[in-house]
């Protein structure tokens, strides 16, 4: 036991002498490593704070939230919109009593217009909605009131304002019961929306104003028909039972025949979550393979310097099996070089991929998640790495005989 730790000493003092000894290349050997596994660090980092952030902004479209979407037509097989809306305020009003899975309902009109309030404007979006619009979105009233039925019913000249609309209407903050004109049409602003931030297309939520999409309708769009449904399902488990009653009742009121393609389309926010987790793995799939690319150059370059090693070294390794020492010995001895540059440089990778993560997320303003399972893979790895493409440059010096390396100039 006592032999072995001796040997096993001097085999690390020896082996650290001989990286020390070639400090500059033993650095460019390890840069291949560091670059890999820091790149492993930071794709991991970004690509978790991402899709955190993109869970985040789904689960801010509301609860269960399903979006319903007029005038669908196949062309070339792909299912498009066609520019004519076929959905309307009565085919939102009848879902809930038709489909039982459904919990609220809205219909949806927009518009744009430059808001007035005093000296000041804003342009900005505005959205028709029932009372269930803030159920649905799970986005309740900071200040004030939301509209009621009355409101909808009466088409009233009222609004619930943004956020961002109230910061540049308003910087004092006291927009509840002020009047805003919007295409020379007075309301009166009963509430403010809480801040919601970001959609998943980078747009700012809070830069709109809500009104009853009665009033959108008649004074400010000119539509008679509706530009979307938005619904909520009764619970998590229930969406695709709420989509199959919706589509089974708006075929219905449509006359659509069986066989023929229904006039709208659906997409749940399972179905959105899906499609940017899609997205999402496909680029993280091609970074971490540009950092796996980084990892096998720097194992290639382990592997090249551990050859011209045992070359530069054949005497030395002569001499040391000439007095005694074994083949495992060697074959230990290079191994250890090997190894100790993988993992010195899997550490300085380590590092510079935290410290790039951290600056990514502080200079744009992403979520970073460094995860220790990604620091402890990434570690592994270059471990991995070591050994591997270490194995047969020690492996070959293990072998050499004696005589002929004593004899080698």
């Amino acid at each position: 036991m006592k032999n072995s730790v001796m040997r096993m000493g001097n085999i690390t003092v020896v082996g650290l002498k001989a990286i020390s000894r070639n400090k500059l290349r033993s650095i460019l050997t390890m840069l291949g490593i560091v670059i890999g596994v820091g790149c492993v660090i930071a794709v991991v980092a970004i690509g978790n704070g991402a899709t955190k952030s993109v869970e985040a902004t789904i689960n801010s479209l509301g609860t269960n939230f399903i979006m319903i979407f007029p005038g669908a037509a196949t062309q070339s097989g792909a299912r498009i919109f066609t520019g004519q809306s076929t959905l309307t305020a009565e085919d939102a009003d009848g879902m809930k009593a038709e489909a039982p899975a459904v919990a609220y309902v809205s219909p949806m009109v927009r518009s744009a217009a430059q808001i007035v309030s005093g000296e000041l404007n804003w342009g900005t979006s505005i959205q028709g909605v029932s009372t269930d619009y803030p159920l649905i979105r799970s986005w309740n009233v900071s200040q004030g009131d939301f509209f009621t039925d009355t409101d909808v019913k009466a088409a009233a000249k009222v609004a619930v304002l943004g956020n961002t609309v109230v910061d540049n209407l308003f910087p004092n903050g006291d927009a509840v019961g002020q009047i805003i004109r919007i295409k020379n049409v007075p309301f009166k602003v009963v509430g403010v929306l809480e801040k919601k931030g970001g959609n998943m297309m980078g747009q700012d939520q809070d830069d709109t104003v809500i009104a009853p999409y009665t009033t959108v309708m008649k004074r400010l769009a000119g539509k008679t028909k509706i530009d979307m449904i938005q619904v909520s399902a009764v619970s998590g488990s229930q969406v695709q039972e709420a989509q199959n009653e919706i589509e089974a009742y708006l075929r219905q009121r449509h006359r659509i025949q069986p066989g023929q393609d229904s006039d709208f389309m659906m997409r749940s926010q399972e179905e959105i979550a899906q499609t940017q987790a899609q997205s999402m793995g496909i680029l993280r799939t091609l970074l971490l393979s540009i950092a796996a690319i980084s990892l096998l150059v720097g194992g290639i370059g382990i592997m090249n310097i551990m050859l011209v090693s045992v070359t530069e070294r054949t005497r030395e390794i002569g001499i040391r099996m000439a007095i005694g020492a074994k083949g495992r010995h060697v074959l230990m001895q290079f191994l250890f070089e090997a190894v100790t540059l993988a993992i010195v440089g899997g550490l300085i990778g380590v590092a510079i991929g935290v410290a790039a993560s951290l600056g990514v997320g502080h200079f744009l303003k992403w979520p970073i998640v460094v995860t220790p399972a990604s620091v402890a893979l990434s570690f592994g790895v270059a471990a991995f790495v070591g050994i591997f493409f270490g194995f047969y440059p020690a492996r070959k010096a293990s072998r050499l005989d004696p005589i002929d390396a004593l004899r080698y100039e």
